[in-house]
């Protein structure tokens, strides 16, 4: 699903092409070291990800076929909501979110960017280790089945073929818009939605073109970065896949 970063050329084009006036959902990689980014930093409590959950160094092992179909519950700050995944809707995201969900990925991560009337994202690691090693682990594309609506949840992306990773985000009003950009919804909230519509907003639009969080520095510094910086965000306490 970047203050101190140049805007990617590819998103710049993007964006003057829609003339829309929210981004679409896009990724953001971490900063280099030549960039003068901060180094990284653990999460400020409780054990790293990569302790907790070690097959998250390893995206190779995110190689189980999900079933037809499932569902995955998220407890959150806020409460709990279910999404329920249609692996016909969109095979290779319904399957990277089955593996991200039993192996701990979400487990204490932020809803970083909250934006009224259009969507809700998340999927950055609070683990700087992790993140590194999922930037780059994309899978193919889908052609999808469904519309970006209300509670339809999809992947976001760079824009580019095989940019999705981790980041997920799901839809707060009719984004259909979004669907001609190739963002394929693989799930849709059907338990809850009141609690998704209820996450903290108060930030606004991320870095660079608003005041909320730069994914760049969530990539490279974790939930240290989020907790210092951006207190009121809501979080994913634990997701699971649902029996």
């Amino acid at each position: 699903m970047r203050a101190h970063l140049l805007v990617p050329t590819a998103l710049v084009l993007a964006l003057a092409a829609c003339g829309k006036t929210e981004p679409e959902p896009s990724t953001t990689k971490a900063p280099t070291a030549a960039s003068g980014a901060a180094p990284a930093a653990a999460a400020p409590s409780g054990q790293a990800a990569h302790v907790l959950h070690p097959d998250l160094l390893d995206p190779s092992k995110a190689s189980a076929k999900a079933p037809d179909v499932f569902k995955a519950r998220f407890t959150t700050t806020k409460g709990d909501f279910v999404i329920e995944v249609h692996r016909d809707w969109a095979p290779n995201g319904a399957d990277r979110f089955y593996n991200l969900v039993k192996m701990g990925y979400y487990d204490d991560t932020r809803f970083f960017r909250a934006i009224e009337g259009f969507m809700v994202q998340f999927g950055i690691n609070g683990d700087p280790m992790v993140n590194s090693k999922w930037q780059n682990a994309g899978i193919p594309d889908d052609t999808g089945t469904q519309s970006n609506t209300k509670g339809m949840v999809t992947f976001a992306q760079r824009g580019v073929p095989g940019s999705r990773t981790t980041q997920v985000f799901v839809n707060y009003g009719d984004n259909s818009r979004l669907d001609a950009s190739h963002f394929t919804p693989f799930g849709k909230v059907v338990t809850g939605m009141d609690i998704v519509d209820s996450l903290y907003k108060g930030y606004g639009e991320g870095a660079p073109m608003g005041h909320g969080p730069d994914q760049g520095s969530i990539q490279s510094q974790g939930n240290a970065y989020l907790d210092a910086n951006f207190p009121k965000l809501d979080g994913i306490k634990h997701a699971e896949i649902a029996q």
